[in-house]
């Protein structure tokens, strides 16, 4: 029963030892059964984590205790966000015997999922501006460059210089614009079987060409994982923008971003306005070294025109929320100094052949 279990659960005996753990446990730790039991808690999280706190106040009280919010990570794995449920286990007579057992359970898909819809809706309000500004504001701009442009013609050097300032200005209003339309594009995917680590082999090429000279990336791949059902051109899109965020948090010295993929079990989607469900197994996690995405930003990072760079425009984000969302895939994100990641779920193929 407890090998059923989709969350992860650990049996410690008197001493801290590790006795027993389920396949959830496995997968949440990054290690084998055989690896961890017989071995203290200790090897797997620090000395001075909270949850030996925890433990003792369960073996003092001889009482059960749920805590919530529990950043859990070892040498092999990261929890950033979980919920911990802890309690004595009695012995034959009814007695506690000292040992406890862990449940660990942690951050929920149905959370996932409304923060998804989150970022979709946020996708979508970028939709609606995208679709007034392309017909309300581009307009009027091309009248206002056009006659700056005619008065320039007779104009003395000391105006010729107020005139370029309009249409530059002008100029850089329907680049914004330009750059935003994309938001409001309706039109179907065209997807196909895709090999996502072609799609990210593509993705360092481009990064480690020009913007992240600087930076040490590091690959680390499931070489067995199936096609993804996707659009080459626009994953290549999300995950260059992912990367190009990551490098800009990176320190100049010792920067480093780490390209990962690995196949998740049990993550499924309902896609919106149809009972269909989709499996989402696909894993792809850029994570850098930076100094972490604030706290007040985080509840709002991918909506429109939110950013923590001097000069950004606050649009990749939302966009990449748009088009993980019309693959109909999840992204998530757990930030901590030196330690920032970008999950992205993604549905595979039923089709073997990938380009």
């Amino acid at each position: 029963m407890l090998s059923a279990l989709a969350n992860a659960v650990v049996l410690l005996d008197g001493a801290g030892i590790v006795r027993y753990i389920n396949p959830a446990a496995e997968h949440l730790f990054k290690a084998s059964a055989s690896q961890v039991q017989g071995q203290p808690l200790t090897g797997i999280l620090a000395p001075d984590h909270p949850i030996f706190d925890l433990i003792r106040q369960v073996r003092d009280g001889g009482h059960s205790l749920t805590e919530y919010g529990v950043s859990l990570d070892g040498p092999r794995f990261a929890a950033p966000a979980t919920t911990l449920q802890l309690a004595p286990v009695p012995g034959d007579d009814g007695q506690s015997r000292g040992d406890i057992v862990l449940a660990i359970q942690e951050l929920s898909v149905a959370q996932k999922i409304d923060q998804q819809l989150t970022h979709r809706n946020a996708a979508r309000s970028v939709m609606g501006m995208a679709a007034i500004l392309a017909h309300e504001v581009k307009n009027p701009l091309a009248s206002i460059r056009g006659a700056a442009q005619l008065i320039e013609e007779n104009a003395d050097p000391a105006d010729r210089e107020l005139t370029r300032l309009i249409c530059d200005e002008s100029d850089r209003i329907c680049q914004l614009v330009d750059r935003m339309e994309v938001f409001s594009d309706q039109r179907p995917l065209e997807r196909r079987p895709v090999n996502i680590h072609r799609v990210m082999e593509q993705v360092r090429k481009i990064a480690q060409t020009s913007f992240a000279r600087h930076v040490r990336l590091v690959e680390t791949y499931d070489p067995s994982l199936p096609p993804v059902f996707g659009n080459r051109d626009l994953l290549i899109q999300v995950f260059l923008n992912l990367v190009r965020n990551a490098v800009d948090a990176v320190p100049e010295a010792g920067g480093e971003v780490v390209l990962s993929t690995a196949y998740r079990h049990g993550v499924r989607l309902a896609l919106p306005g149809t009972s269909h469900r989709v499996q989402l197994p696909l894993q792809v996690s850029v994570q850098d070294n930076g100094h972490g995405i604030p706290e007040d930003l985080r509840g709002h990072l991918f909506d429109p025109f939110v950013t923590t760079k001097p000069s950004g425009h606050g649009l990749g984000l939302a966009l990449v929320a748009k088009i993980v969302g019309d693959h109909g895939g999840v992204i998530e994100f757990d930030s901590e100094p030196k330690r920032t990641v970008f999950r992205v779920m993604l549905p595979v193929s039923t089709n073997s052949e990938a380009i």
